[in-house]
């Protein structure tokens, strides 16, 4: 894809079904028909290289449960795979990796242990790390970043806990702007922006909001380098085949 540009389709998985919470809420659940494979296949078949999986079970709880389905991913289609939920020691990371990941995603673990997180990205590369630092704007405008797949508070803000990881090499970043997140309501551009200022040598992936095909070319435009697809592939609003085809022949920013 031009300029390196990365569309990923995102299965966001529940009690084996795929799922969308709206706001990262547990009991506002939607639910899809089709298997999460029946969905990852669908997606190739119309351009997809890479998906994002999710585990929500162990994004509350801990312990990644979706190894199996990874293995069938990895068996049944040549998609890549960044994956998370539940991440909280290195050998979660290499057991991931091992059942065939990309890149492990880390979330609550790279908020609440910075230190443990720079040191995965020494050890397993940072190519195979996506730090997920998923934020929710307070009253004062400060981004705080909730924990425990949204449902606990943070005592850090975003801009400061990014600045400690752009000093140490990071590669991948996915940001969600939480109030966004399966709304329909367009990405955080503005939010984007300030992010790749702060963090240029970081590919920014944006999370959380996309509607349409123009929110993923404003997200492109904007210094993002992929954008994570949920709800809207989901409920058809548009082809992921037809994403890739204006992409490819955008103008490049």
């Amino acid at each position: 894809m031009s300029d390196g540009f990365i569309l990923y389709p995102a299965i966001d998985v529940r009690d084996g079904r795929v799922v969308r919470l709206r706001q990262g809420d547990y009991a506002q659940e939607t639910r899809y028909d089709d298997a999460p494979l029946a969905w990852a296949q669908r997606y190739e078949a119309q351009g997809a290289t890479w998906l994002h999986l999710v585990d929500l079970d162990a994004a509350r709880a801990g312990g990644y449960t979706l190894a199996p389905l990874l293995q069938q991913l990895r068996e049944h289609t040549g998609l890549r795979i960044q994956t998370g939920g539940g991440v909280r020691s290195a050998t979660d990371v290499e057991a991931i990796l091992k059942a065939g990941a990309e890149r492990v995603v880390v979330g609550s673990l790279a908020v609440r242990e910075i230190d443990t997180v720079l040191g995965w990205l020494a050890s397993f590369g940072a190519e195979h790390i996506t730090v997920a630092l998923d934020a929710r704007q307070d009253d004062a405008g400060t981004w705080q970043l909730p924990v425990a797949g949204w449902t606990e508070q943070s005592a850090s803000d975003l801009f400061s806990v990014l600045a400690r990881y752009e000093r140490h090499g990071l590669r991948h970043l996915l940001c969600t702007d939480i109030a966004r997140d399966g709304m329909l309501s367009g990405p955080n551009l503005s939010l984007y922006r300030d992010i790749v200022r702060l963090a240029p040598q970081a590919r920014l992936q944006a999370s959380g909001g996309v509607r349409d095909i123009d929110d993923i070319l404003g997200a492109r435009e904007c210094g993002c380098a992929g954008a994570v697809l949920g709800k809207a592939l989901l409920e058809g609003r548009f082809a992921l085949d037809d994403a890739f085809a204006r992409i490819n022949g955008a103008v490049p920013c």
